[in-house]
């Protein structure tokens, strides 16, 4: 692979604190970005918080603080929750600031002006999603996203002539120049472009947003729509709108991948497809669709609260167990419900007494027979169907196979029987026992790096710092009932 790799994540809402789905999202795209730097490729990873949203004026009046206190507030949440979950962003984007107004500004003003329009409109919609919804997109007259009924709403907006780019974005998705992961979302998409794409309104009533947004261009009376705004942060971050240097990571020679939910994929997909071929600007490569983590078959979210607080997660399990259960525990696109029972199972069973026991059993029987350091000066081949699995985003797959060396390895020793060797006094067969284990654990450990960063360096500081000793556990084996955060 050549070129550059840009790898984001959606910006969420500031109207709460953040809940465990996001930390879903972060993670999935951590892994990315780190593997491309594995494979030292230039990558840049953006994440950030979507911040000029009606939610966040409500949540704040509700809290008797300003907005800006509000979102102020809450942003530093999300970002304390990247640094927590040891996520490698190399920038955070707020929409409150000053670049992002700017990078709108110049987006909204490089639009085709034969695409922009005033419009009266009367629609369904739903403050939870800031979306307008026809009546054949709600299940029982409910969003289906937040099962609450979408006030009336007749406004003046400007629009977006979406219809004109329907059979485009059809052609463009159809053929993989924009590729929507996996293949069940992209049907889902394209069944949406083919049912006919409706212009979009994409500014708000500065009366009805109570003054919190940013102002279209030239017209006082109007802000941007909220998702609008959102959108162009990937380029924003950039530097697009401030300085020349953002055209570095947006262009056509970078792989340009958006990790996303499956409720936003009409806003990635359709919307901002169109709005960068109306702006003539490059379009993304792929587009990552998760799905949701749930509580009790419900989808996580703000506005329902969960019990599951990430920051208690990785306090009570650890960072990377928590990152772990995340990747291989969870469905890489499907809905998969969260569970502290099955965070401890599956930490037990892989951490504790797979890849943790490894490491005591080798490092015990390097230390006994004075085995000193283990040498390594190569760059280890990844098992079979790791990059495969990593390039289909399949990152439980790919953990599987690292975690088939780990079973292998356990296997081998408990077949060799190599305290056995030990008492025999023959040293020399096990240090060389040894150096094929310890290289083999050396594999998994740098191949490791993308999923469990913390992991792999503890992995290969043992090995490498001579001589290797006896090691207390990596991995505590967890008896306790796990705690339900509140």
């Amino acid at each position: 692979m050549t070129g550059s790799v840009y790898v984001t994540t959606s910006i969420p809402y500031v109207n709460a604190r953040p809940h465990i789905g996001f930390a879903l999202e972060l993670v999935q795209a951590d892994v990315i970005a780190r593997y491309h730097r594995l494979l030292n490729i230039t990558t840049r990873f953006q994440t950030g918080t979507d911040e000029n949203a009606f939610k966040n004026v409500l949540s704040a009046r509700d809290l008797g603080i300003t907005v800006q206190e509000l979102v102020d507030r809450n942003s530093i949440l999300f970002r304390q929750l990247a640094e927590v979950l040891n996520i490698s962003y190399d920038t955070f984007v707020r929409t409150t600031s000053i670049e992002h107004q700017q990078a709108v500004h110049k987006f909204w003003r490089q639009l085709k002006k034969d695409d922009l329009y005033i419009k009266r409109y009367r629609g369904l919609y739903c403050t939870g999603c800031e979306d307008f919804y026809l009546p054949r997109d709600l299940i029982n007259g409910l969003c289906p996203d937040h099962t609450t009924r979408p006030a009336e709403v007749e406004e003046e907006n400007l629009f977006f002539r979406l219809s004109d780019y329907q059979v485009q974005i059809y052609n463009l998705l159809y053929s993989g120049q924009i590729k929507v992961i996996p293949e069940s979302a992209k049907k889902e998409v394209l069944s949406f472009v083919s049912g006919g794409l409706q212009d979009i309104s994409i500014s708000r009533p500065q009366e009805r947003s109570k003054g919190w947004g940013i102002q279209v261009p030239d017209d006082p009376s109007q802000v941007v729509y909220v998702w609008i705004d959102a959108l162009i942060n990937y380029i924003s971050g950039l530097g697009y709108g401030t300085n020349s240097d953002w055209n570095t990571f947006w262009k056509s020679e970078t792989l340009k991948i958006h990790v996303i939910g499956k409720n936003v994929w009409k806003f990635h997909a359709v919307y901002w497809s169109a709005l960068l071929l109306s702006a003539g600007l490059p379009l993304p490569n792929e587009i990552v669709v998760h799905g949701f983590l749930t509580e009790n078959g419900q989808k996580i979210s703000k506005s329902r609260g969960s019990t599951y607080d990430p920051f208690d997660m990785t306090k009570d399990y650890g960072v990377d167990a928590v990152r772990y259960y995340l990747l291989r525990g969870v469905s890489s696109f499907g809905d998969s419900d969260f569970s502290t029972q099955r965070l401890v199972a599956l930490y037990n069973a892989d951490l504790a007494n797979g890849l943790g026991n490894l490491v005591n059993r080798l490092t015990t029987l390097a230390h006994k027979v004075g085995y000193g350091r283990y040498n390594y000066s190569f760059i280890p081949d990844a098992p079979e169907g790791y990059h495969e699995s990593l390039r289909d985003y399949e990152f439980d797959n790919s953990l599987k196979s690292l975690w088939a060396i780990v079973t292998r390895l356990n296997q081998d020793i408990d077949k060799k029987r190599p305290w056995e060797t030990l008492r025999k006094g023959d040293a020399a067969l096990l240090k060389s026992q040894l150096t094929e284990w310890f290289s083999e654990l050396w594999r998994v450990g740098y191949w490791l790096v993308p999923f469990l960063p913390s992991t792999n360096e503890k992995v290969l500081d043992i090995i490498s710092s001579g001589p290797i000793t006896t090691q207390p556990p990596m991995f505590p084996r967890i008896n306790s009932p796990p705690r339900v955060s509140s």
